[in-house]
């Protein structure tokens, strides 16, 4: 089995790492338009060799796109246009709606699985990259019948190789849900980052009473922008649906407090602490 990754980023080197501990890759071969992300990719070991796109792609099993979703608007249409009968190319973007949409009738669409595996960190580049980072974790595979069956079960066991847990969804719903779950999230964490950083001029202060609450949601503001801004502006839509949501919560709370309604207050918490039967 030989697997060419497009994109050696957190995504791509830490599932270079895991398929070949679990020994489903023979060899991986690496693409990165960044030569110090391919060349240290490389130098770590994440990958066997470096190439160009159009001989990484003509020799491979599975080649896996995992670069940022306007690039993979990019780039998964040059690949399908490089394959074979025999090849299969999987994504790894969080946004798939644009992307299934954009190769919905290339002619080479059935080699093609959409595919989105829900993990990460907030750290960016092929050193971030780390073994085991997907186990346990869920991975999506969306609009699977105009996939190739043949195609659709070889990403399917490289997930089980590293231990996902898979579902299968539409690429719409995809891109509502992850909107919630995923977009939302980053967007606070961002927004809390930049409100703190604006109001506590010393830094210093900042790292000596940062802590456990304040340490955790703010986390995902040190996201990339090169990632996170292509995921916001291709699922611009259902993003700002959850915005306006959750917009208007942040009022209602304000005004509760304006008013001095400690019962309305109480409420809203009481009512948050329902995620508790979602979350364990």
């Amino acid at each position: 089995m030989i697997v060419t990754i497009i994109g050696l980023g957190l995504i791509g080197g830490s599932t270079a790492i895991d398929i070949r501990q679990q020994k489903f890759a023979d060899s991986i071969i690496g693409v990165d338009s960044n030569p110090t992300n391919a060349a240290g990719a490389e130098h770590i070991g994440l990958v066997d060799e470096i190439c160009e796109l159009e001989d990484g792609v003509k020799r491979a099993d599975l080649i896996l796109v995992a670069v940022p979703v306007n690039a993979a608007l990019k780039v998964l249409p040059k690949v399908l246009d490089l394959v074979n009968d025999n090849q299969v190319v999987a994504d790894m973007c969080s946004v798939k709606g644009k992307l299934c949409d954009w190769v919905k009738y290339h002619p080479k669409r059935q080699r093609y699985v959409a595919s989105h595996p829900m993990a990460g960190t907030e750290y960016s580049g092929p050193w971030a990259a780390k073994a085991g980072m997907f186990a346990g974790k869920v991975a999506i595979l969306c609009d699977t019948e105009d996939s190739d069956i043949k195609a659709v079960n070889l990403v399917r066991r490289m997930y089980e190789a590293m231990y996902m847990r898979i579902i299968f969804m539409n690429s719409a719903n995809h891109d509502v849900h992850t909107a919630y779950v995923s977009a939302i999230s980053h967007i606070s964490s961002f927004a809390l980052a930049l409100t703190v950083l604006d109001k506590e001029k010393n830094e210093k202060h900042i790292f000596d009473l940062a802590s456990g609450g304040f340490d955790s949601t703010v986390r995902l503001a040190k996201s990339s922008a090169a990632m996170w801004q292509p995921i916001f502006e291709q699922n611009k839509d259902n993003v700002l649906i959850v915005l306006d949501t959750y917009i208007k919560y942040l009022q209602e709370f304000k005004k509760n407090l304006e008013d001095d309604n400690n019962e309305a207050v109480y409420n809203m918490i009481d009512e948050a602490n329902r995620i508790r039967r979602v979350l364990k």
